[in-house]
């Protein structure tokens, strides 16, 4: 009886692990929370996507969201200068905001003119897009990155 008892409490306890644990991956694969790797870009005329820009020649972009903090670099064989940027960003009502604390010495001379990175944000499972909007909301260009962790 008591053994029975003991395998009654270990099949309960696998089966609240597992679906706790299966409730966790659903909620991080819905958020930025993982590794992003950018894919394309798109120039907008102000509402519809008419030109897309692939990644040539090794050209790579990957970002690292965790815990409300964001990490990403870029690498790009043609371009001496380093990319790399650390900081803060915040999601709220479809729109991602990144405030930048230290990055290479390129990024911050761009962060001296721009404290904060605001966008659009259109978020699946394993993609999404940040869009830059102009000063009447409409797009003037996006990033569009696939989840890859």
């Amino acid at each position: 009886m008591k053994k029975i008892v003991i395998l009654l409490f270990s099949v309960l306890f696998l089966i609240s692990f597992s679906t706790t644990t299966a409730e966790k991956i659903q909620v991080n694969t819905n958020s930025l929370e993982g590794t992003w790797e950018l894919v394309n870009r798109y120039n907008y005329d102000g509402m519809n996507v008419i030109d897309t820009l692939f990644n040539l020649n090794g050209y790579q972009q990957i970002k690292i969201y965790s815990k409300g903090k964001v990490m990403w670099t870029r690498y790009s064989p043609n371009d001496p200068a380093e990319w790399f940027g650390y900081g803060a960003y915040e999601v709220k009502n479809n729109r991602l905001e990144e405030r930048l604390e230290f990055g290479s010495k390129t990024m911050m001379k761009i962060q001296d003119t721009v404290q904060v990175f605001k966008f659009k944000l259109q978020l699946e499972t394993n993609y999404y897009q940040q869009i830059t909007l102009d000063d009447n909301g409409d797009p003037i260009f996006s990033e569009n990155y696939k989840r890859i962790d």
